[in-house]
């Protein structure tokens, strides 16, 4: 994938560079996504195998879902989840984007008929992306982050969101925790832009418990 070029506009770029010469930020940072997305594997696998068997039984296709995200400086990557929708998602997207209820590149639908039974369900308690640990494992994501987006949603990003794209991308970020679906496209991209201006140690630690805490039963998660 090509990379996206990079925002060089504006002073939330200048501050990005100095947190990127704190070398010990990002040591700690890296420590704890591998023994977090280490832990997490281990206990939730047992989750993990009987989510997998469920969405076999619930309907033709893989278990997991494997898209082409972009990363951090606009670098592409795998992203994995677990099936949510049927097999041909994509192809009925077109017959539904006047549907769409997010403004801005991203589609959003509430009652989105692509989503499967297990889905409605693996989606609302936010079980789908647990696949992600294995991104974080490989370095290509992080626990804490900006949501990586899709390359068609990156092109449509202006300079100052394209400013987002300096972090590495996370399994969750202020948008998670904030009411997700609730807000719009561009209070999401400002958040995004807030996390990268705060983030330390500190925040990391308090955005991963607050996560914990509205995984299940998030009216935000669709």
């Amino acid at each position: 994938m090509q990379e996206l070029e990079r925002s060089t506009s504006v002073s939330h770029v200048e501050y990005s560079r100095e947190y990127e010469k704190n070398a010990g930020y990002f040591i700690i940072k890296r420590v704890i996504d591998i023994i977090g997305a280490l832990c997490g594997i281990l206990i939730i696998s047992p989750v993990m195998i009987l989510v997998g068997i469920w969405i076999k039984l619930d309907s033709k296709g893989p278990v997991f879902f494997a898209q082409n995200r972009v990363g951090q400086d606009g670098k592409g990557f795998k992203m994995y989840k677990f099936r949510s929708m049927c097999m041909d998602a994509e192809g009925l997207l077109d017959k539904l984007k006047h549907e769409n209820e997010m403004s801005g590149p991203m589609f959003k639908m509430k009652e989105d008929p692509r989503i499967t039974k297990i889905g409605k369900f693996i989606r609302k308690t936010s079980i789908d992306e647990l696949p992600q640990l294995f991104n974080i494992l490989k370095g290509e994501m992080s626990l804490v982050g900006p949501r990586p987006s899709l390359p068609k949603e990156v092109a449509q990003f202006t300079s100052f969101q394209k400013q987002r794209l300096i972090a590495k991308p996370g399994l969750t970020c202020y948008w998670q925790v904030r009411g997700r679906n609730d807000i719009s496209f561009a209070e999401w991209m400002e958040m995004d832009i807030e996390y990268i201006e705060e983030r330390n140690t500190f925040v990391d630690i308090i955005l991963i418990f607050k996560t914990v805490g509205v995984l299940f039963g998030d009216e935000g998660a669709r």
